[in-house]
């Protein structure tokens, strides 16, 4: 489904991303109720191998990394095989920079192998109709996820976010294979504040093709 097409019925295939703490997954369950679509989540709490990786990176980040690939890779086949056009679906990760973090951490031997691994898969996916980048600063995301409780998070380092961020930084200041709203989510709270998601769900409607930014500090003024 193209871009142009969404609507309140059938968004086609939204995928919301960014970095751990920046609300991702809050956003992607809203758009999901409000355009009646599937939810395509994350289910980090399923990967054996992430509490060991966040604890020793080095030691885990291949296993966790390959652990990940399959199951992103599995929940997508639920597109292909189904009618798109029945519903749609909403997601909180793109599978594409799935390699993101495979070169944030594995070393080049690793790497080599994941990359193999990722070629041998012959993943031929669906294109997203709409992609909601979801940016924020390191110190904010730091707070967000010692907020939120989960315990092994809590070994995340602000200089390990540091790179992520930048890592995402880079991969969406080169993306171009489908229409990007780029979101600055440092104030917004789209959990608590109903106005906030209005005016971001306002947005994403009027989304047809190219990129686009939206920065709620300064449509306010």
């Amino acid at each position: 489904m193209n871009a142009a097409t969404m609507n309140a019925s059938n968004p086609g295939y939204v995928v919301v991303e960014g970095p751990i703490g920046v609300g991702k997954t809050s956003l992607a369950v809203r758009l999901a109720e409000v355009f009646g679509a599937r939810p395509i989540l994350e289910h980090p709490e399923e990967n054996p191998f992430l509490e060991r990786f966040y604890q020793s990176r080095k030691s885990f980040a291949l296993p966790t990394q390959l652990f990940f690939l399959f199951q992103r890779a599995r929940q997508l086949e639920q597109i292909k095989q189904s009618d798109m056009f029945s519903s749609g679906y909403v997601s909180d990760f793109l599978l594409d920079k799935d390699k993101l973090f495979a070169r944030a951490n594995l070393d080049d031997d690793e790497l080599r192998l994941y990359e193999q691994v990722y070629a041998q898969m012959s993943l031929s996916l669906p294109v997203p109709d709409l992609v909601i980048y979801l940016q924020a600063p390191v110190d904010v995301l730091h707070e967000r996820v010692r907020r939120r409780g989960v315990e092994y998070e809590r070994l995340i380092d602000r200089d390990y976010l540091q790179t992520l961020v930048d890592a995402y930084t880079q991969f969406f200041h080169h993306y171009t294979a489908a229409p990007l709203l780029v979101v600055n989510a440092e104030r917004i709270n789209i959990v608590d504040r109903e106005a906030d998601f209005q005016t971001l769900l306002s947005h994403i409607r009027k989304i047809r093709s190219g990129r686009h930014f939206f920065n709620p500090l300064v449509a306010n003024l």
